[in-house]
């Protein structure tokens, strides 16, 4: 999956919308200790309380939301194991009735509790729907396309949350006008932040690929490696900051330790350049494969960013040191920073890569000092600074 086919199916949760029916909704309580199920029950999704619908569907969006190979990755199951997840979520998906769907489920809860246990109540989450999306567009004067014509598909969305116990406060009783302890006990579900969570089938354009479960981690870059491998059984992978450093230590590798400001803002512009171009390229083929790059276009961005004595060898003994295979590509969106952070005892400095060309490294006075170029006045707490020449 893509960022747009994440975007696609993300937008759709939202209340009786036919491009995406939840059918029914599974949630199951475990304690906490000792992994056991306390309760667990199903319900069609739409017989719940409207506001109640909606707060599940915002904690479904949470699950779907961040970015790809930072905070979601989609990942292909193993070949060959033995009570595989990815058999259980296809018999479950499949299954005709209600009853069938949850024990199904409650097999995937066991295999997630088997290996972790949280020193805290946890609520795990299913839904079961299809998926709706239109073949093409509608023409202004055409009667076909659009809405009748739609590619469906059914899916399975998992959601972990964790359960808090009520904090001691003090609410205010319009009645007796008086302030009084609030003496609910009864535990929360957290839905706003859930800790994990996983969509199957995976999608790509107008198909749904069983091969691949899209997961979704608690945080950006800590996937729970355990639950991947132990409770998914998917096949390992590296997330985006793991493939920055392993692209950074192959540019110290053939430029050095040390770097003028303007080439690391040169290999960056190229970088993103790049990828626009490879973006473009597969939009015009109509593929949706994440544009890669290799040992060939690094050296390209080198040499044209003013690095000396850049050579096919000397790049590829580089990425043969770091990542052990010449050969190896990475995915240009996972290379290009946001911001570039400066940290000094001084200040602070958060800047664009397209913009380090504005600052230099200097040696004043006997002093090593950050020299940042601007094109406007300078205001601080509503005083415009005095240029001095130096």
């Amino acid at each position: 999956m893509n960022k747009k086919d994440i975007a696609n199916i993300r937008k759709e949760f939202k209340l009786d919308n036919y491009k995406l029916n939840i059918r029914e909704i599974f949630n199951v309580y475990v304690k906490s200790e000792s992994g056991e199920i306390y309760h667990y029950e199903s319900q069609p999704f739409q017989m719940l309380e409207q506001e109640i619908q909606e707060l599940f569907l915002a904690n479904f969006k949470k699950v779907l939301t961040g970015q790809l190979d930072s905070k979601l990755f989609e990942l292909k199951f193993k070949r060959d194991v033995e009570n595989s997840t990815q058999a259980i979520l296809y018999e479950g998906l499949h299954s005709d009735t209600t009853d069938d769907w949850t024990q199904y489920m409650l097999q995937i809860v066991m295999k997630m509790f088997t290996h972790t246990i949280y020193d805290f109540d946890t609520v795990v989450t299913f839904i079961r729907g299809d998926y709706r999306k239109p073949t093409k567009k509608r023409g202004l004067e055409s009667e076909e396309g659009g809405d009748d014509e739609v590619y469906s598909s059914q899916f399975v969305l998992c959601s972990l949350n964790k359960i808090d116990q009520p904090k001691r406060t003090l609410l205010f009783d319009y009645i007796e006008k008086e302030f009084k302890p609030n003496h609910t006990v009864d535990p929360i579900l957290n839905i706003a932040s859930p800790l994990s969570g996983f969509l199957f089938p995976a999608f790509s354009d107008n198909s749904a690929d069983v091969n691949h479960i899209l997961y979704s981690a608690g945080k950006a870059n800590q996937p729970d490696f355990g639950f991947i491998d132990e409770v998914l059984n998917c096949e390992e992978f590296i997330t985006a900051a793991e493939e920055k450093d392993c692209f950074e230590l192959i540019l110290k590798n053939v430029i050095g330790d040390e770097v003028d400001t303007r080439v690391i803002s040169n290999v960056y512009q190229e970088l993103d350049k790049m990828l626009q171009d490879k973006e473009e390229e597969e939009e015009e083929k109509e593929e949706t494969e994440a544009p890669m790059i290799d040992h060939r276009d690094i050296e390209r961005i080198l040499t044209v960013s003013g690095v000396e004595d850049v050579s096919t060898a000397k790049v590829e003994h580089a990425f043969k040191a770091v990542v052990d295979d010449e050969n190896h590509e990475f995915k240009a969106s996972s290379l290009v920073p946001k911001n570039i952070k400066i940290e000094t005892k001084i200040a602070n400095v958060t800047i664009s890569p397209k913009d380090l060309k504005y600052i230099k490294y200097i040696t004043f006075e006997g002093k090593r000092c950050l020299l940042l170029e601007v094109d406007e006045d300078v205001v601080v707490e509503g005083f415009r600074l005095e240029s001095e020449t130096l």
